[in-house]
């Protein structure tokens, strides 16, 4: 059964279409994370690997919360590392991932990058659809990247 929100069938698509794009790009923030609290060495090895697990563990809650976002506006939410890859804004990380700085810059261009997206998705979405429980939902997540980002920052400076 569909929902009965007030949002046509072709915005609640398109806004699931966003949610899923950011659900993708989330996924892919979430795994290269995971690879840095996997690899991290040298300085600060245990302050820094304890970071990115703070950081993973709040992608796997956002990750969760956007694909039941999906659901609760009565589409599918997508669920392969193939479809993720499909329709990510981000890359997938290939190269030596174990130098504290690289790993640093990396993740923050991706938060930095989220960031962006969102606000853009936010303001389409607002205006496109006035779907005023996403664009809440979607400016929450832009804050915890903002925080995110904030705190690799503070590393590099």
């Amino acid at each position: 059964m569909k929902p009965n929100i007030e949002i046509s069938e072709e915005k609640l698509k398109n806004i699931a279409t966003h949610l899923n794009t950011l659900l993708a790009d989330e996924f892919i923030l979430y795994t290269k994370t995971r690879n840095a609290h996997w690899n991290i060495q040298g300085k600060n090895f245990m302050e820094m690997h304890k970071l990115f697990e703070s950081q993973y563990d709040a992608l796997d809650i956002i990750i969760d919360d956007t694909a039941e976002r999906v659901r609760s506006l009565g589409h599918f939410a997508l669920g392969s590392l193939k479809s993720f890859l499909q329709v990510t804004r981000l890359s997938e990380q290939n190269a030596d991932f174990t130098g504290q700085e690289t790993i640093l810059q990396t993740l923050l261009i991706d938060h930095e990058s989220l960031i962006s997206s969102l606000r853009k998705d936010i303001t389409t979405i607002n205006e496109a659809s006035k779907d005023y429980g996403t664009v809440d939902f979607m400016t929450g997540i832009m804050e915890q990247h903002e925080k995110m980002a904030w705190m690799l920052r503070s590393y590099l400076q």
